[in-house]
């Protein structure tokens, strides 16, 4: 069912339990030492001072997390290093990054890209999507990060909202990209591409290799964009947050603060570009820092993750509570194999994450994992648990310095300790999107609740100000550590012939926290089979995304709704669960 409405009261895991708690060394180093008085007196202006625009006046995000490194003692430093265990490993220094981002930036004037165009990116998790996304930064345009699972409609989407004007993609994606009804997109920027390239196409490597050595960044202002992440709402197509450049402020902090990055770290963010965390945290953040980051690509294998950690000797690990899950389910042999003692820091990130994973994950490398919560919306990590102090297990944290998160009731009011209500935060932080992209409306949606912006996520605070994070108010899906809009799947369903309607709902799950579930009404003529609830769900991987696909299908003779036709998700929880369905006056018929 969904969670109780706010104001609730619910058992304080500090009154009816004793908490387990991660205690730390008191001798403990880390960049934030004592939250509680830094909480009381931080500033955000005294972090601009560490951005060279704070004095110069120009601004670009490639300049403060590649040019400036490249010219310093830095310069030499590793910046990357990438394997894909089998055909490629390498390593670029922040000085090979100021040429390779530079003769992308070339390319893409060449190609009239624009200060504030967007360009999409639709690759493997490869060197050349993140230079790519450097060099679209320099010019000062607008990267459109996508995942590489997506399918045509979601590509579709993303592409045609923010009207992007070129994007880099690979011949084996290519055919994904629905050209014909995308107007803006003028050309295909092909990373691998042998043999004859087709009208509107442009081969990176060849563009590449005659392209300088040095290309000035495109100057810009604090408020001008930085990226634009789609993300997905229970209904209406996925929305772009677009995020402006002095975003960077908040990377920077929360990496040194929250990830508690240094200059000798060896910093592993296993999420895709194609996600927030994958920007925000697997470039800005780390990469103004001037730290040492770990790419890996190819798909997910516990051994090659393991391996990772003991051949780079990473001393950050930053990942998603369904990959700790997922390890954790390959067994503890695995990881006896391999020397995991470098690592001093880990964090987690996507969604909630479970004390069993939590423990495992302390079990075989002597550190738990600190949750950090954020939105794709907010841009930065807005609540933490950190290195320097004690936290009970289980909890999502407290505020990041220099932002003020609590739990209100509908109408805006904070409510006592132990009482469930809804999770908000006070507007201003550096990284908060600056629009919904050319969505005026949906825009102040989030801040309905007077004086905050409203995450629709439900939490309690307890007596000590730990907030404890207790679901999704909305009907967003995590599954496996991304975000399903429920309409972009039922889009899906219901382009498959045998479909007549369809409702989607998160089913919880041991190993990935939710998967999709979906109810099906079959057009007549058509007969409920296992056979074609497979034809279904290979549907709709093969049209969306394979993390999109149902793992359970339910035929039904209707899918509820009420009288204004939107689906009753709830009612759809209660029939999985076999719990009452409630108030359904707002049915139709």
């Amino acid at each position: 069912m969904s969670a109780p409405s706010a104001g609730s009261p619910v058992p304080s895991p500090t009154e009816t339990a004793v908490v387990e708690w991660e205690r730390k060394p008191k001798s403990i180093d880390a960049n934030l030492k004592d939250y509680d008085a830094v909480a009381k007196t931080f500033d955000w202006k005294t972090v601009e001072r560490e951005f060279d625009w704070s004095k110069t006046g120009k601004v670009n995000l490639v300049h403060e997390a590649v040019d400036r490194h490249a010219v310093s003692s830095r310069g030499t430093k590793v910046a990357l290093y990438y394997t894909d265990f089998e055909r490629r490993s390498e390593e670029y220094t922040f000085q090979d990054f100021k040429k390779l981002t530079s003769r992308v930036a070339h390319v893409l004037k060449q190609l009239g890209v624009k200060k504030g165009d967007r360009v999409g990116t639709f690759l493997p998790r490869t060197p050349e999507l993140y230079i790519t996304i450097l060099g679209i930064h320099r010019v000062g345009a607008i990267p459109v990060p996508l995942f590489e699972a997506f399918m045509e409609q979601a590509v579709e989407d993303r592409l045609s909202d923010s009207e992007a004007v070129l994007c880099v993609t690979s011949p084996a994606l290519k055919s994904r990209i629905p050209r014909a009804k995308l107007p803006a997109l003028k050309i295909l920027l092909l990373v691998g591409a042998s043999g004859t390239l087709e009208s509107g196409e442009a081969s990176y490597e060849q563009l590449i290799a005659k392209a300088p050595d040095w290309v000035e960044p495109e100057w810009l202002t604090v408020d001008d964009g930085l990226v634009i992440h789609y993300t997905s709402g229970s209904t209406g197509k996925s929305k772009g947050a677009l995020h402006r450049q002095y975003a960077m402020v908040g990377h920077y902090q929360t990496a040194k603060w929250a990830l508690d990055l240094r200059d000798d770290d060896v910093y592993w963010c296993t999420a895709d570009p194609g996600w927030v965390t994958g920007t925000s945290y697997g470039i800005y953040g780390p990469w103004t820092l001037g730290i040492t980051s770990v790419v890996i690509g190819g798909r997910f294998d516990p051994e090659r993750w393991f391996e990772t950690i003991q051949r780079y000797k990473v001393t950050m690990w930053y990942s998603a509570p369904t990959a700790y899950r997922m390890l954790m389910s390959a067994g503890e042999t695995i990881p006896k194999k391999y020397d995991l003692k470098s690592l001093r820091h880990i964090c987690s990130v996507g969604e909630p994450l479970n004390p069993e994973a939590l423990k495992w994950i302390k079990k075989i490398t002597g550190l738990a994992p600190h949750e950090t919560w954020w939105m794709t919306e907010t841009g930065m990590q807005l609540i933490c648990n950190y290195r320097s102090y004690d936290f009970p297990i289980g909890c999502t944290g407290k505020p990041f310095p220099g932002t003020y998160a609590t739990v209100v009731d509908d109408q805006g009011k904070e409510v006592a300790p132990g009482v469930l209500g809804n999770l908000v935060v006070k507007p201003g932080w550096p990284s908060m999107m600056k629009e919904i992209w050319r969505n005026a409306a949906k825009y102040q949606e989030y801040f309905r609740i007077p004086g905050w912006y409203a995450s629709g996520d439900s939490a309690f605070k307890d007596e000590r100000g730990y907030i404890w994070y207790q679901g999704r108010a909305d009907d967003v899906i995590k599954t496996a550590g991304e975000r399903v809009g429920p309409f972009e799947v039922e889009s899906a369903l219901v382009a498959h012939p045998a479909v007549a309607e369809a409702g989607v709902i998160g089913k919880p799950d041991a190993v990935r926290g939710q998967i999709i579930k979906a109810f099906v009404a079959l057009r007549k003529g058509r007969q409920p089979s296992d056979q074609l609830k497979k034809e279904i769900a290979d549907f709709v991987k093969t049209n969306l995304a394979a993390h999109a696909a149902p793992r359970e299908i339910d035929f039904v003779e209707k899918v509820p709704k009420t009288r204004s036709g939107k689906i009753m998700r709830r009612v759809l929880r209660a029939w999985d669960q076999g719990l009452p369905v409630g108030d359904i006056s707002t049915m139709e018929e």
